[in-house]
C-alpha cells in the first residue's frame, strides 16, 4: 500500500500524536456519512437533512426532527472498527495525546480511548430542555414520537451540536490545546469542509502531517502524506511500538 511505510516511519518518530477525523472513520462500522454517494445529504426525505439537523427545526417541528435523528443518526449498536481500536492501542502506548473527532457515535470511547474531544458532542447524552435531567439514548427510542422528560415533561434533547448552534468553547480549547502541543498530526475520514471544527488543523505547528481520507480534503495542506484508502484498513496495519 502507498504510503504506508512512510506513515509507519512518522508515528515511530513521535511521541504527541493527535488524532483529527471525522465521518469516514466510522463508515467502516456501518454509519453513513453524509457526503459521499450513499450519504445522509445524497438521499430524499421531506426536507433537506441540514434543515432537519437544524436548532431552529428541532424546535419548530421536533416530531419530524426525532423520527429523522431516530432513523437515520442514532446508531447504538454499531461497533468500533480497527480505526477506532488502533488509536486506542497508541494512546495506552504513550504514543497519542488525545482525538479529535466530529463524530457523535461514541466510538472512540467504547473501543479504549480515554482523552476524546468531541466537537459535535455525543448521541449518548441526552437531557431535558427544562429541569436537565439526564437520559440515556435508548430511552430516545423507546418514546413513541417526541422523548419527554419523566420527571417535568419538558422535551428532551440530544447533546449534539446541530446546525445554528456554537461550538463547546471547553472543547474547542481542550482540542486546540493537544494540536498545539502535537508532533504529529494524522487527519482521517474528513474531508475539512465542516468549519469551525475544520479550522482547528490550522494550529497544528508540528512537521508530521498524515491525511487518510478516501477523497483528499478540501484544505491545502503542504508537505502531509495523502493516503487514499479505507482509514481502518491502513490504521490496521500499523505496529504500535
Amino acid at each position: 500500500m502507498n504510503g504506508l511505510n512512510t506513515l509507519q516511519q512518522l508515528v515511530d518518530l513521535s511521541q504527541r500524536i493527535v488524532f483529527f477525523g471525522g465521518a469516514g472513520v466510522s463508515t467502516e462500522s456501518g454509519i453513513p456519512d453524509f457526503r459521499s454517494q450513499d450519504g445522509l445529504y445524497n438521499q430524499q426525505y421531506d426536507y433537506p437533512p441540514e434543515m432537519i439537523l437544524s436548532r431552529s427545526f428541532f424546535q419548530a417541528e421536533p416530531f419530524e426532527f426525532y423520527r429523522f435523528y431516530r432513523d437515520k443518526v442514532l446508531a447504538l449498536s454499531a461497533r468500533p472498527n480497527a480505526a477506532h481500536l488502533k488509536l486506542a492501542e497508541l494512546e495506552a502506548a504513550g504514543k497519542l495525546l488525545a482525538v479529535v473527532t466530529q463524530n457523535i457515535d461514541g466510538l472512540h470511547q467504547q473501543a479504549g480511548s480515554k482523552q476524546v474531544w468531541e466537537l459535535h458532542g455525543s448521541v449518548w447524552r441526552n437531557h431535558c430542555t427544562k429541569c436537565r435531567k439526564a437520559f440515556a439514548p435508548e430511552y430516545i427510542v423507546a418514546a413513541a414520537e417526541v422523548p419527554l422528560c419523566d420527571t417535568c415533561g419538558a422535551i428532551i434533547e440530544p447533546d449534539v451540536v446541530l446546525y445554528e448552534d456554537g461550538l463547546d468553547s471547553d472543547v474547542i480549547a481542550g482540542a486546540v490545546a493537544a494540536i498545539r502541543a502535537a508532533d504529529m498530526l494524522i487527519i482521517g475520514g474528513t474531508s475539512l469542509v465542516v468549519y469551525p471544527a475544520a479550522g482547528l488543523v490550522r494550529h497544528f505547528t508540528g512537521e508530521r502531517l498524515a491525511v487518510l481520507n478516501m477523497d483528499g480534503t478540501g484544505s491545502n495542506l503542504r508537505d502531509a502524506l495523502l493516503i487514499r484508502e479505507p482509514i481502518a484498513k491502513v490504521l490496521k496495519q500499523l505496529v504500535v511500538r
